[in-house]
């Protein structure tokens, strides 16, 4: 077994045990990832709890408010726009790809 998986457990020394620390999922460690200048849209699915959300990367910083806008009425449901990234509740990826490619952007599903 490897050092990283053990820890102290109990210690009949006195003094203080230097536990070390790990970041928890979904703390801020676990953010966005920054998308790549290409010019591609990247349109992703995250889990959120109990629900799926469509993350879009890679519009525009002049074109995220409006994007979000049409893409939550495209979709009929909620959303945000912040952080250079567009989150639409549920999994809508492909119906976010086709109205991109209408549009004559290229956007490609990311993720698994």
């Amino acid at each position: 077994m490897s050092d990283q998986n053990r820890r102290l457990v109990y210690s009949s020394e006195g003094g203080a045990i230097d536990l070390p620390t790990r970041a928890r999922p979904g703390s801020a460690k676990h953010g966005h990832p920054l998308p790549p200048e290409d010019g591609v849209i990247r349109v992703a699915r995250e889990r959120r709890r109990a629900s799926t959300a469509s993350i879009v990367y890679g519009v525009p910083e002049r074109e995220l408010a409006t994007t979000a806008k049409a893409l939550k009425q495209l979709c009929g449901c909620g959303g945000t726009a912040k952080n250079g990234v567009i989150e639409i509740q549920g999994d809508h990826r492909e119906r976010i790809v086709a109205w991109f490619a209408a549009r004559g952007k290229i956007a490609k599903l990311a993720g698994g």
